[in-house]
């Protein structure tokens, strides 16, 4: 069976990276078509045939306009050499045809600039200055965007999603139906870790802070930059751009006068320093390995998770290292926050509410091993099993249709 991955664009590392990824490792002979492929951004893919078009002359920074021309870049490409084609899109990579095979695409969620997002797009285009320019081109074009949009939602043979939020919108916005395989997480790598005393240990022994010292203490967490006391603060990791709405959970640790570690980096980050405006309750790591990430989680109290996402790969990393949740009660977080058991959900999003979520998250006592075990079920064993039995399930499908 001749196998072919598609992608909206290779560009830097996040959610649908790591989906991809694990396709890629589950079929590695398979060539990765996309618009854009930006080694030095993402460098996960290093000896995979990742092969472009076109559009990779265009810088980088142009992906959020080059929308039209990538539509039709990937309608046009000839994989009629494939029995098997994979899209793992959240844009325009579920135009591409398998005229001699099936499309399976993973649809992440309709394209949010489009459809359920819109309105926040608008909102804040995320050109600065330009913002104004922005939105006047933006709501010339959409419409007829958003028909070619719909019009490459048909070309599937079958969609895969992340979640039951998004299954919905690919119903609402596309009129199809789609089968919800949860994306996988590295649940292994978060893991509690016990030391001999009985507390969470290091995962590494040369985990350490800049000044040399140590970060495990039995305790403590030790560092140059934040000396939290162990299950004492919040923990949120993220892309720092703005409809992740990092901006809430920092104004509600304010409100709740509760401390709270952002770690990441973005467009948004030096929005949210000054937001902070020195408190001694609000520090800043950047991007770190899953394993000092682990530790960090693990020790955290809770994790806050205050976006509008189809699914959330972080915040169930977060569950795997045994630290409750804190969500937005609304999108794919539904699938895994079980009220009590392993977090709690807020109606709103707006700091007010995520404030009163973590006043009322307090009052209840979590098992950090029984929130762990909520995580089982997103594991990448999972995903493989799944994913794989359901290619299967429709390759014969059309073998069937073939004979008929």
């Amino acid at each position: 069976m001749k196998v072919a991955i598609v992608c909206d664009w290779l560009t830097d590392v996040g959610g649908a990276e790591k989906v991809l990824l694990k396709i890629h490792k589950l079929y590695p002979d398979a060539p990765i078509y996309t618009s854009k492929y930006d080694s030095k951004g993402i460098d996960w893919f290093e000896g995979a045939d990742v092969r472009t078009g076109s559009l990779q002359k265009f810088p980088t920074w142009m992906r959020r306009i080059l929308g039209p021309l990538r539509q039709g870049y990937f309608s046009k490409l000839d994989l009629s050499e494939y029995d098997l084609v994979i899209s793992v899109t959240g844009a325009e990579a579920k135009a591409v045809k398998a005229p001699n095979g099936i499309h399976i695409s993973y649809c992440h969620v309709p394209t949010q600039y489009y459809w359920q997002m819109y309105d926040e797009y608008i909102k804040n285009p995320g050109f600065g200055i330009l913002n104004p320019i922005a939105r006047l081109v933006f709501r010339i074009v959409v419409k007829p965007l958003k028909r070619a949009d719909l019009k490459s939602a048909q070309v599937p043979d079958y969609f895969v999603t992340i979640s039951d939020y998004a299954k919905e919108m690919i119903r609402k916005y596309y009129g199809r139906d789609a089968v919800v395989i949860h994306p996988p997480v590295e649940t292994k790598d978060f893991e509690v870790r016990k030391g001999n005393s009985g507390d969470i240990a290091c995962p590494s022994d040369t985990l350490q802070g800049r000044s040399g010292q140590s970060l495990c203490s039995e305790k403590h967490v030790i560092s140059p930059e934040f000396p939290f006391p162990a299950e004492d603060y919040y923990i949120t990791t993220s892309r720092q751009v703005n409809w992740k709405k990092i901006d809430l959970a920092v104004k509600a640790c304010m409100m709740t006068q509760r401390r709270l570690l952002v770690i990441g980096d973005g467009s948004e980050h030096k929005k949210l320093v000054r937001m902070a405006k020195g408190t001694e309750l609000i520090k800043f790591l950047p991007i770190m390995t899953k394993h000092e990430l682990a530790f960090y989680l693990q020790n955290a109290r809770g994790y806050l998770f205050p976006s509008l996402e189809p699914f959330g790969i972080a915040p169930v990393e977060a569950l795997a290292a045994g630290c409750p949740v804190i969500a937005y009660g609304v999108g794919g977080a539904k699938d895994y926050v079980i009220e009590g058991k392993n977090g709690v959900l807020f109606k709103e999003q707006t700091a007010k509410s995520l404030a009163e979520a973590i006043l009322r998250f307090e009052k209840m006592k979590f098992s950090s091993s029984k929130v762990a075990k909520t995580a089982d079920g997103f594991s990448e064993d999972r995903f493989d099993t799944e994913l794989k039995n359901f290619v299967k399930k429709c390759m014969k499908q059309n073998e069937k249709k073939k004979k008929e």
